[in-house]
């Protein structure tokens, strides 16, 4: 292959590489019996991430099977989870590549959806969705900060620059806080205090103060 060839099949691939990380981390699972397929999944030994009852009155109820990187959900409809950091970016992302992708939305305190991302970005809260040409039905949800006990606190990990440059930006508004309450000096230790925050943050752990 000469390096023209190269060049060209590098830079093809290069255009099609995602400017923001979409990761698959739950998958919806119609069920008829919700209490059943609990007492299903439960006597398999997977680990149960949540059962509690929405504002709007629907039930979450999410199991992770060991080792998994990608959970379930115990619902109505199919449909797949993707994870983002940044939610506007990734929309931005997906609307350049001619995706038909609804608004931004979060959930408010009855059934429906309210416009635009949740207004304090609370983690998990805000949400697009979209289709493939065969109504495969797909939903992107804003995670910044990990309930507890969903990720090994041992394992972190940023999977694109984007994504790495927001936990920074997230830490770096955290200590800036942290320093007004230190007395407003300059925290020389502030690179441990940045792995700190960020790791415990990706975990679902308290956050340092």
């Amino acid at each position: 292959m000469s390096n023209s060839q190269v060049q060209s099949t590098t830079a093809s691939e290069s255009s099609t590489t995602p400017a923001v990380a979409l990761k698959l981390e739950v998958a919806v699972l119609p069920v008829a019996d919700v209490d059943r397929a609990k007492r299903f999944y439960e006597s398999l030994g997977w680990r149960l991430d949540a059962d509690f009852v929405r504002s709007d009155g629907s039930r979450a109820v999410q199991f992770t099977p060991p080792g998994s990187p990608c959970s379930i959900h115990l619902g109505s409809t199919s449909s797949l989870y993707l994870v983002v950091s940044d939610i506007e970016a990734t929309h931005a992302e997906l609307v350049r590549r001619g995706v038909e992708i609804s608004e931004i939305f979060h959930r408010g305190e009855g059934p429906g959806r309210v416009s635009g991302p949740h207004p304090e970005r609370r983690s998990y809260a805000s949400l697009a969705s979209f289709s493939d040409p065969d109504g495969n039905n797909w939903l992107l949800q804003e995670v910044t900060a990990r309930l507890p006990g969903r990720v090994d606190a041992n394992v972190t990990s940023f999977t694109s620059p984007t994504e790495l440059a927001a936990a920074l930006r997230r830490a770096a508004v955290a200590h800036g806080e942290h320093e007004k309450r230190t007395g407003g000096q300059r925290d020389e230790n502030w690179p441990d205090w940045y792995a700190e925050y960020m790791v415990q943050e990706e975990a679902g752990e308290e956050l340092p103060l």
